[in-house]
This record gives C-alpha cells, structure tokens and sequence, in this order.
C-alpha cells in the first residue's frame, strides 16, 4: 500500500509540474505581449506570441548575440552572468525590441518588460509584476494607469543613457524622462527606479549598436 500510494503521489506530483510549467510559460508570455499592449488570454499566449515575436536571444554586456534560449533563460542568472534577453516583435509592420527588467521591492522580487520602437530608444510599452507587494500600494505597478505612463519616454536623453526616472506625483527631475510613482509605495517605486537603470544598463551597447 505504501509503495502504491507512493508511485501514485510521484506520478501526481511529475504530472503536476508539467502543467505548472506550460501555466509559468504561458504567463511569461502574456506578460511579453503585454509590453507590446498585447493582451490575450493564457489560453491565447502561446498562438499570439508565436505570430508577434519574431525572433528571440541573448546579448552580452558589448550587445553581441550569444548562445542561450533568451525565453527559457533564468533572467536573474542571465544578468548576473552580463546576458540579457531580446525579444523582437513585429506590430502593425513596425519591429518594437522587448527587453526584460529584475529587481527587488518592498517585500519581493520585481520583474517586467520594456518595448522601444525601431528607434531603440522611444518607450512602446511596459508591464511590471511583483512577487509580495502590498495590495492598494506597491503592487499598483502593475495596474495600466502606472505602465501606460511611460509610452513615449526616451531611455536616451541626448545621446546619454538616462533611464526613465520614478518620481514621487507632482514632483520632476531634471534631465531625462520621468513618471510618477505610487502614492503610498516609496520604496516599491524607488525599487522600479532602481530596476529599470540596472536592467536597461546592461542593454545600452545594443541598443545604440546599428548591426543588431
């Protein structure tokens, strides 16, 4: 009986994982289609992004294409180790550049991803996610009021890398694009902040590179 019960909960638990995995994949990907303001069902996912992204892989720090699945890449390994995810997407005719974003808040890992149209600089899109936010304060990044703020920002302000700075509403920054943070989530919005200079940081060669 033990020995049954037990094959019983191994087969379970590896039936299980394999759908906990497609269900991982599946939210991975409406989260990239997000950022190009794609929204499907996780149903849908896997259908659209096949048809949108047109290409996916891994750059280095000198933004040179190297070995590795950019979708199956573990992003904090990948950026410990300088590589970094670059999904290609094609929208109405016009290729956008997804790339991925990891960082901490308040109480948990952030994460999301940033689309640039062609011009490798120009916001397209975002979508952010968080582990353990506090609902009704830092987990407001992911609402479309917070994301849909930075369509339009430069990454680049005159040839410089900038990033998109968060500030506290009402305030500005001098010097480069900006949007507001959370009322109530300093530290979940100082946290963006501090994600989107990393992550993009380790993007800056390919983006002002023209052989990509």
């Amino acid at each position: 009986m033990v020995l049954l019960v037990a094959v019983i909960l191994a087969f379970t638990s590896q039936s299980l994982r394999s759908f906990q995995a497609e269900n991982e994949a599946n939210d991975k990907r409406q989260q990239i289609l997000n950022s190009i303001n794609v929204q499907v069902s996780a149903a849908e996912a896997e259908g659209k992004y096949n048809e949108l992204i047109k290409d996916a892989f891994l750059i280095n720090a000198n933004g040179e294409k190297v070995e590795g699945d950019a979708f199956a890449a573990d992003v904090v390994k990948a950026f410990r180790a300088n590589q970094y995810p670059v999904f290609v997407a094609s929208v109405n005719g016009r290729t956008k550049y997804i790339m991925a974003l990891r960082g901490a808040g308040l109480w948990g890992p952030l994460w999301g991803y940033i689309a640039v149209d062609d011009d490798r600089n120009t916001v397209f899109g975002a979508d952010f996610s968080h582990e353990g936010e506090t609902p009704g304060l830092g987990a407001e990044i992911t609402r479309a009021d917070f994301s849909d703020q930075f369509v339009g920002k430069k990454i680049f302000t005159n040839g410089e890398f900038k990033s998109i700075a968060i500030v506290k509403p009402g305030k500005s920054v001098a010097g480069q694009d900006y949007v507001d943070g959370i009322s109530g989530g300093t530290i979940t919005s100082q946290g963006v902040d501090k994600m989107l200079y990393d992550s993009l940081n380790g993007y800056v060669q390919f983006l002002t590179s023209k052989n990509q």
